[in-house]
């Protein structure tokens, strides 16, 4: 036993043809990869998932408006929607689409079951550049030069 080697066999070597076909494939393989869907297999269903998802979030407006108690009536909420939709129009790749989606299903979710609170709601409304001061007291009270 002590000069025996046990388990090794010896290979066959292939001819160097056959080595490169094998990795000409492989290339051709990775390069023809198919991206799985989300959830859509076309355009027309992620937009009808789309669709849904705005009259999800338009039937619920009242009962958002009045659960959290919000200073907003319910056409500012409905034109907030709106604004929020049309941000991602562009958007053409479904897969993003189909995540924007998810992402809002559960917003809704969150919302719907008075997950947030209402500062969290309320910052859809909060400006994201704030007015520089104009005049000279508005700017000493501001803490400008």
């Amino acid at each position: 036993m002590q000069g025996q080697i046990t388990g090794h066999k010896r290979k066959k070597k292939q001819p160097a043809i056959s080595c490169y076909y094998k990795m000409a494939t492989r290339v051709v393989r990775s390069g023809v990869r198919q991206v799985k869907p989300l959830l859509s297999v076309d355009s027309g269903e992620a937009r009808q998932r789309v669709l849904n998802l705005y009259k999800a979030w338009y039937r619920q407006l009242p009962y958002i408006v009045m659960d959290y108690d919000l200073p907003k009536s319910k056409e500012d909420c409905r034109v907030k929607l709106r604004e929020e939709f049309m941000k991602h129009r562009h958007v053409q790749d479904i897969r993003v689409i189909d995540m924007l989606v998810i992402k809002g299903q559960m917003e809704l979710k969150e919302t719907v079951e008075v997950w947030k609170q209402k500062h969290g709601i309320m910052s859809y409304w909060r400006d994201t550049v704030e007015p520089k001061p104009k005049g000279f007291l508005n700017k000493f009270l501001d803490g400008h030069e």
